[in-house]
């Protein structure tokens, strides 16, 4: 009976070992891929920043873009941080990054899903009621939405580390709770949002007598909120699943970094989609293409009238939104 309980004990502890063995492995393979796609997407929205900021003429959307890849920058820098400090085991900036850099991933993705609700709606808007749009829409609405939605997102992050985090002990946890309900809330909004423009916006495209020609703004928009939805949303969901039910899913720590990496996706996946449709049916070997140029093509908004792979004239090419005013 010795032997035989001292065999069982034996088996036991290899197959806990090789459990712990194959977690291990499993989470090196999600920390190291978590940082190759940051770097990637860190490097691919620098790039949109620096054409959008400062080499190109802006207009309505171009405004957004920028604004969202400044939401993506911020994430990635954080994902990218907090990934290095688990695969080296840097205890001392564990609590650091936990306490400090926490808020501002929260923060990038709310500001995020909030410039690419607006941008979905403002472009739904434009095709349903184009007329109004072009005659009465405020000339610099883009910039003033792009401050309210920064400034309300850092709001809520702002009060929930106030009353969740420093004031914690002195104020009453429902506070905290109101707080969570209200974020939550918000992201559910800018959901709904998102879905219904961009449902609204493909019907439009699709379907009826009055079928609007696709431009290839389009289609960026178009495949940025489907990439959002496949990669984007599985974070917040975690996030709304965290707050209201933390003992089911606190122990479901690897469903957690796949649920970080498919975010990083997300945001690393905006500007290869802005350079894949700028250069889509162009044809490279015949004449240079600057990134520039590409992300001029990505954001143009007038249905081509020239052959697959020639060059747009400079009119066009000069942000075609441009009648709509800096934003």
């Amino acid at each position: 009976m010795t032997v035989t309980a001292w065999k069982t004990n034996l088996t036991t502890t290899n197959e806990i070992d090789q459990a712990i063995y194959q977690h291990y492995t499993e989470f090196i393979i999600l920390q190291l891929l978590t940082i190759i796609v940051a770097l990637v997407g860190l490097a691919g929205n620098a790039v949109v920043l620096w054409l959008l900021g400062f080499r190109m003429r802006r207009n309505a959307f171009s405004v957004y873009i920028l604004n969202l890849a400044g939401a993506d920058f911020l994430f990635l820098c954080y994902r990218f941080i907090h990934s290095l400090v688990f695969l080296f085991d840097f205890k001392i900036f564990f609590r650091v990054t936990n306490r400090f850099l926490l808020p501002i991933s929260t923060f990038a993705y709310i500001s995020g899903l909030s410039f690419l609700s607006a941008i979905s709606t403002e472009r739904c808007l434009s095709v349903l009621w184009p007329i109004w749009y072009r005659c009465r829409r405020p000339r610099h609405m883009s910039a003033i939405m792009c401050a309210l939605l920064w400034v309300l997102s850092l709001l809520l992050i702002f009060l929930r580390e106030i009353y969740c985090g420093f004031l914690s002990w002195i104020v009453h946890y429902f506070w905290c709770s109101e707080l969570d309900f209200i974020t939550v809330a918000w992201l559910i909004l800018l959901f709904v949002l998102l879905s219904a423009s961009s449902l609204a916006l493909m019907t439009r495209l699709l379907c009826g007598s009055h079928r609007v020609p696709p431009t290839r703004l389009y289609i960026t928009v178009v495949i940025t909120v489907l990439v959002f939805l496949l990669c984007g949303l599985p974070f917040g969901i975690y996030w709304f699943l965290i707050v209201w039910f933390p003992n089911k899913f606190s122990a479901l720590f690897h469903v957690f970094m796949t649920v970080v990496l498919l975010s990083c996706i997300n945001s690393c996946a905006n500007p290869i989609i802005y350079f894949f449709v700028g250069s889509f049916r162009q044809r490279w070997w015949k004449q240079r293409h600057t990134l520039r140029l590409v992300l001029q093509r990505a954001l143009q908004d007038t249905p081509e009238v020239d052959e697959p792979g020639e060059s747009l004239p400079r009119e066009t090419l000069d942000m075609s939104g441009s009648s709509l005013g800096q934003g």
